[in-house]
């Protein structure tokens, strides 16, 4: 049972990435990737590629989960969800399913 790996896209807060740290959560973010400008198919790509469930606000990688693009795993919440309700949100993921269980699926807080 391997547990969840978060890769966070570009526009999700450092607030949030601290937060998990503060956790002992593996997190890493597009800017630490040096993957900034890449396409939305590359960052699912990459994150799949490494395991990584990606956390993100942005609907379109909804869109691209709805037409059976294999991944890693997604967490979706809407931009203006509060950095304490995200965090908790992804610490309930982190402990209750693992890496295995995120394959394919999209969560949303």
């Amino acid at each position: 049972m391997a547990k969840i790996r978060y890769y966070t896209d570009e526009h999700v807060s450092r607030a949030v990435i601290i937060g998990l740290r503060q956790r002992g959560v593996d997190v890493l973010s597009v800017p630490e990737a040096s993957r900034l400008g890449d396409t939305d198919e590359e960052q699912l790509a990459l994150a799949l590629a490494e395991g990584r469930v990606l956390f993100t606000h942005d609907t379109d990688f909804l869109r691209l989960a709805s037409l059976n693009i294999s991944h890693a795993g997604i967490v979706y919440a809407h931009q203006h969800t509060p950095v304490g309700e995200i965090v908790r949100g992804l610490m309930l993921i982190y402990q209750v399913l693992d890496s295995e269980d995120m394959v394919n699926q999209v969560e949303y807080l």
